[in-house]
């Protein structure tokens, strides 16, 4: 896929003309980065925001302790820290590659300035940043309100897509730890549990999901509290 049809994919960019796709590209610089690498800080100045060509970013936040939590993993198409070139202008998160990445850097002011100039973006760029704002609102809702077991089975069916029977988890086991709010000791005992009880089948980084219906019912399952 080449820059510009993946860019005419993402909603952020949704309906541009021809030229306004041209003069995106024009700011674009194209970045080639190593699994490990650290892309930005947390509190660093944003110059500006990514768009994933092709690999796997996770952004994530460090706690006092130094507990990594993962907040997003973004794939091929997907865009992130476009918050961070508004308000203060820093970057609240880290990110890095979780895989060989290929990505496109917008740069912040020469993006602020097309935005400016393009109403059709600014709305895309609005209701991609409440979409981001249901994501965070969502996770919180998770964490407070749902066990280990419904968190997983939620996970996977997203990863899925509630169509696909067989796939690859994205990320490592103890990246999917960290995503949901647990640990990898606590992850392993949900992986069996859900097993044992038909929902799906493991192997290494295969999953099987068996039973949909019942996947997603418990995805949609709250805890007591």
């Amino acid at each position: 896929m080449d820059q510009r049809q993946l860019l005419r994919g993402i909603p952020l960019f949704a309906g541009l003309s021809e030229d306004e796709l041209d003069a995106l590209l024009e700011i674009c610089r194209v970045r080639s980065c190593s699994r490990g690498e650290l892309l930005f800080s947390d509190g660093e100045p944003a110059e500006g925001f990514f768009v994933v060509l092709t690999g796997k970013v996770k952004v994530y936040k460090l706690s006092a302790e130094g507990k990594e939590r993962i907040l997003h993993i973004v794939s091929s198409g997907g865009t992130f820290a476009e918050a961070a070139i508004f308000g203060n202008g820093l970057y609240p998160a880290y990110a890095e590659p979780v895989q060989k990445c290929s990505l496109l850097f917008l740069p912040k002011d020469a993006f602020l300035s097309l935005l400016f100039e393009n109403g059709r973006m600014a709305v895309n760029m609005i209701a991609g940043l409440s979409h981001f704002l249901r994501q965070f609102t969502m996770q919180i809702e998770e964490l407070t309100f749902k066990d280990v077991p419904s968190r997983l089975a939620r996970y996977l069916m997203e990863v899925s897509e509630r169509q696909c029977e067989t796939f690859e988890l994205p990320i490592s086991k103890s990246q999917l730890a960290s995503h949901l709010g647990t640990v990898s000791e606590t992850l392993s005992r949900t992986f069996r549990k859900l097993t044992d009880e038909d929902l799906i089948r493991v192997d290494g980084k295969m999953i099987t999901v068996l039973d949909f219906e019942r996947l997603e019912s418990l995805a949609e399952k709250c805890k007591d509290v």
